[in-house]
C-alpha cells in the first residue's frame, strides 16, 4: 500500500517538517560523495548496538560519538528509495501532527520518537554488529500519533493490483492500524531485523509516539508557538478537493461543502473538486467571488444528479472558512 495523501489539511505551513525533509536529503547527498568511506561512515553515525553492549568494540569509539549517533542514525539512509520512501511518509503526515502539537513541540516529539526507537532496537538487538540507519522509527512515531489525532481521516491509497494501479480512500485508522500490524507480525517471524529492517525500531516509534502524544498535549504552549504559529499560518488551503456530496431524499441536486481561508474568501480563489462517481471521478473547477462569507452557496449548475426524464440537477457547495 503506497499513501497518496490524506484528507485533512493543514492550517499552517510545516517549517519544522519541511527542514527535517531538507537535512535527510542534504545528508543523502552527502553520504553519495563519500565513495568508498561510506561504510566507514555509516558504522560511525548509525546505530550499531554492539558497540553499546560489547566492550572490545566500545573502546574504539569515543563517549560523544556514542551518543551522537543515537541522533545521527535518524539522518542516515541506504539509498534512493529507502529515502524516498521514508520522506513521502514524512511529508504525508508529518505537517498535520506538527499543526496540532506546534513547530517547537513538533521538533522535539520527531526527536524523542527517533531516539526512542533506536533504544527499542538497541534493547532488542544488544549484540548486533550492524548498522540501523533510517527516519523509519521516528516517522512510524509521527504515524502513531496521527493514528490518535486523526482516526477519522481517509488516506487515498494506491494498491497495486498485479499491473493495474488501484487507488481507494482508506480510513487513517485502518491504514496506520494495519501498518501497525504488519510490522509486528514482520519483527515475530524474523527475529526482528530481516533484511536489514529494524521492524522492532519501527514497533518502538509508533507506541512512544503515541505515549509522548499524550504526554506532549498536557504541556501548555510557549509564546514562542504562539507567535510561530501566526507568522506560519496559510493563506491557501489545497487547490484540489475531493468532496463526497449527498442528495436529499429523491432530489437530483447534490450538496456538498468547499473549504477557504479567510484570506481566500476575502480575495477570491480558484479551485478544483474531485467527485467520486461511481469508478469515475469528476473533476469541476469552481470559482470562489472574493468576500464570500461562511455558510453562503456555491451553485454548480447542471452538476447534480440525471433524474429519469433527462434533467440534471444542480451541485450546491457551503462554504467553510478555517
Amino acid at each position: 500500500m503506497l499513501p497518496i495523501r490524506d484528507t485533512i489539511p493543514a492550517k499552517h505551513f510545516p517549517v519544522v517538517n519541511s527542514l527535517l525533509i531538507g537535512i535527510n536529503i542534504v545528508v543523502y547527498l552527502v553520504q553519495m560523495q563519500l565513495g568508498p568511506e561510506i561504510d566507514r561512515f555509516v558504522y560511525v553515525y548509525g546505530l550499531v548496538p554492539a558497540r553499546y553492549s560489547l566492550p572490545q568494540i566500545r573502546e574504539y569509539f569515543t563517549s560523544g560519538q556514542q551518543l551522537f549517533s543515537l541522533l545521527s542514525f535518524m539522518f542516515l539512509h541506504g539509498g534512493f528509495w529507502h529515502l524516498l520512501g521514508n520522506m513521502w511518509t514524512l511529508y504525508i503526515f508529518g505537517d498535520n501532527v506538527e499543526d496540532r502539537l506546534g513547530p517547537l513541540r513538533y521538533l522535539l516529539f520527531y526527536l524523542l520518537c527517533g531516539l526512542s526507537s533506536g533504544l527499542s532496537h538497541l534493547f532488542l538487538n544488544l549484540h548486533s554488529t550492524v548498522p540501523t540507519i533510517g527516519a523509519s522509527g521516528a516517522i512510524a512515531g509521527v504515524m502513531g500519533a496521527y493514528f490518535i489525532l486523526y482516526p477519522r481521516s481517509r488516506i487515498l491509497t494506491l494498491i497495486p493490483i498485479v499491473f493495474i494501479p488501484w487507488f481507494i480512500e482508506l480510513p487513517a485508522f485502518f491504514f496506520l492500524g494495519l501498518w501497525f500490524l504488519l510490522q509486528f507480525i514482520n519483527a515475530a517471524f524474523s527475529g526482528g531485523g530481516a533484511g536489514g529492517i529494524a521492524w522492532w525500531a519501527h514497533i518502538g516509534g509508533f507506541v512512544f509516539g503515541i505515549v509522548f502524544l499524550k504526554i506532549f498535549q498536557r504541556l501548555p504552549a510557549t509564546g514562542a508557538t504562539a507567535k510561530l504559529g501566526a507568522m506560519t499560518e496559510k493563506k491557501k488551503t489545497h487547490r484540489l478537493q475531493v468532496i463526497h456530496p449527498a442528495a436529499k431524499a429523491e432530489s437530483v441536486d447534490l450538496h456538498g461543502s468547499i473549504r477557504v481561508t479567510p484570506h481566500e474568501a476575502r480575495y477570491g480563489s480558484h479551485k478544483l473538486i474531485n467527485i467520486p462517481w461511481g469508478f469515475q471521478k469528476r473533476l469541476f473547477k469552481v470559482a470562489v467571488p472574493a468576500g464570500i462569507r461562511a455558510g453562503q452557496t456555491l451553485r454548480l449548475k447542471g452538476m447534480g444528479r440525471q433524474s429519469a426524464d433527462g434533467r440534471r440537477g444542480d451541485l450546491f457547495l457551503t462554504v467553510v472558512i478555517q
